[in-house]
């Protein structure tokens, strides 16, 4: 992930590492599941080592989580005094995303398991370890 992708998870934890302010859209209720990477490429590597049944396999935690909270589980890992703002809720923001891993456990035998703390904590201390001055500084060549 890097910093300025747009994606919930890393602009609240460099937000929260920063000291800055995290925005949150509406109220903040809209759900949204994370699935770590390594449960994801697990999951992946399993699917990509099946015969390919004639239906679709979602990949993904079922484990839903509110905006609202994961910007609280955010701050209280960080230990960040950042202060959460709203904003308006863009209309096409979906309010509750969630997959059904049915058929991941059923073709697979696949489900996620690292749990949304764990998996934060050690996205945290990654962006901890490559943010100085409030800057995202990364060696290219190390991280190959």
């Amino acid at each position: 992930m890097r910093p300025d992708d747009g994606r919930v998870v890393s602009n609240f934890i460099c937000a929260a590492l920063k000291n800055e302010p995290i925005t949150i859209y509406g109220n903040g209720q809209q759900t949204r599941s994370f699935c770590f990477v390594d449960d994801m490429l697990e999951g992946l590597t399993r699917l990509m080592n099946i015969e390919m049944p004639a239906q679709p396999i979602n990949l993904g935690n079922p484990d839903e989580r509110t905006v609202l909270d994961l910007a609280k589980i955010i701050l209280e890992l960080t230990g960040s005094s950042s202060k959460l703002i709203n904003c308006p809720l863009p209309s096409d923001d979906p309010v509750k995303r969630q997959p059904d891993i049915t058929r991941a456990k059923a073709f697979l035998n696949w489900q996620p398991t690292i749990e949304l703390e764990d998996g934060l904590k050690r996205t945290i201390e990654y962006f901890a370890q490559h943010i100085t001055d409030g800057q995202f500084h990364i060696d290219i060549k190390k991280a190959l």
